[in-house]
């Protein structure tokens, strides 16, 4: 069977386009919102200070409460939780556009991106355990739906900027912020109203500390790790763009930072696709340690790199590690949890890569002015070595762990 018809067994399972497309379609909006905020708030009031400052809080208050709406989502079903968010955080960007113009009150632009921030649907993670409902009796294919997802999620952060850049250009900043806020109320409602989803019912037992996914053996370890991959992503979307500046003799800068990214974001989909492809017989604790590893390694080679064809080069390399270990944490999530908590346990996962990237982009921007982007890259390398180590000796013991489970339900 060929790699193509292997991923289309996926799309063929029962209901799984239905409730897939329009996931896309509202993830969309949180691969459009970053820079649709920072134009529209920096247009509104004339300050890239204060545009800075209501992405810088969006994010964060996006990274603090997604575990709460995961949680949420699990205890009450998706056909309740997620429109509900989509509705509050279209509310919060509506509010914005409306709010912002000359002489718009700093505080109040910041305090509602702090309530979009708090509110998207986590539709990755809702979509993700549709995938192990749709794919429970053929578990050959769950990998290859982990992979076609996280495949698909490159794909949208890298034209969701294009796609703004389109829209202000034609329009107005303004504009984009409402597009964004049309993208996750139609995406979600398209997804909620799907087969698949209408079954995913609530919590009917009050979630405990015994099934909490960070009380589960292995679990925080795995998110160390993934928080060193999180520290490559962040120095990357910093000193990538740097270092493009510093080199593009002749080309623009940013369409010379936008090849270098689009070059992480190939090897990525590669990698997450190959991956897919191929049945893994090995616990999933010591295969994330392991690509988590190569990622690393790999990623000391953008530190040297003297030209935008070697960093192209390089980063291409390094993302081709990227999805297979985000896909192998999804993994290791659904084995290590149960159903009930399955949405908070995939969503911890991307919280770990999104707090690393977080603190490695404002440390690497630091990095990047005081020296070079080179430092940047080797301060992602090196915290990501740090993670890395510390997460072996929780894999190899949960790891263990998983091989006797099987062995003894063998």
């Amino acid at each position: 069977m060929s790699g193509a018809a292997d991923y289309r067994a996926v799309l063929r399972l029962p209901g799984a386009l239905r409730a897939f497309l329009p996931t896309l379609t509202g993830r969309m909006s949180i691969a459009t919102v970053s820079l649709a905020l920072l134009f529209a708030v920096e247009h509104g009031t004339g300050s890239f200070t204060a545009a800075g400052s209501a992405l810088g809080i969006f994010g964060l208050a996006n990274v603090l409460t997604s575990p709460l709406r995961a949680r949420l989502v699990d205890r009450y079903g998706q056909r309740l939780t997620l429109p509900s968010m989509a509705a509050l955080y279209a509310m919060s960007l509506a509010a914005l556009v409306l709010l912002l113009g000359d002489g718009s009150p700093v505080g109040l632009v910041l305090g509602l991106s702090a309530a979009a921030g708090a509110t998207p649907p986590p539709l990755g993670p809702a979509m993700r355990v549709l995938w192990s409902r749709l794919a429970e009796h053929h578990p050959a294919l769950l990998t290859r739906a982990y992979s076609l997802d996280a495949v698909a999620d490159e794909l949208l952060y890298t034209t969701g900027p294009f796609i703004v850049g389109l829209v202000v250009a034609a329009t107005n900043p303004a504009a984009a912020l409402v597009l964004t806020a049309v993208l996750s109320v139609a995406g979600t409602a398209g997804m909620v109203t799907s087969p698949v989803s209408r079954r995913q019912l609530p919590r009917l037992a009050p979630r405990t500390r015994h099934n909490s996914p960070l009380r589960q053996p292995g679990f925080s370890g795995a998110l160390v790790a993934l928080l060193g991959v999180g520290a490559v992503l962040g120095a990357i979307e910093v000193a990538a763009p740097a270092f493009a500046q510093d080199h593009a003799a002749v080309a623009d800068p940013a369409l010379s930072a936008g090849l270098l990214l689009a070059a992480f974001s190939g090897g990525s989909a590669v990698g997450g696709l190959l991956y897919g492809r191929r049945h893994w017989s090995s616990p999933p604790h010591r295969r994330l340690v392991l690509i988590t590893g190569a990622l690393v390694l790999t990623s000391a080679l953008l530190i040297p790199a003297s030209s935008l064809l070697l960093l192209a080069g390089g980063l291409a390399v390094v993302g081709f590690f990227l999805a297979p270990s985000l896909v192998t944490g999804y993994l290791l999530a659904d084995a290590l949890t149960t159903s009930d908590v399955q949405t908070e346990a995939s969503n911890w996962i991307n919280t770990a890569v999104n707090a690393g990237a977080s603190l490695a982009a404002a440390a690497g921007g630091l990095m990047v002015d005081a020296f070079n982007p080179a430092a940047a890259f080797a301060l992602g390398t090196g915290a990501a070595v740090l993670a890395t180590l510390t997460a072996v000796v929780p894999a190899a013991r949960a790891g263990q762990l998983w091989q006797a489970r099987n062995s003894s339900s063998a």
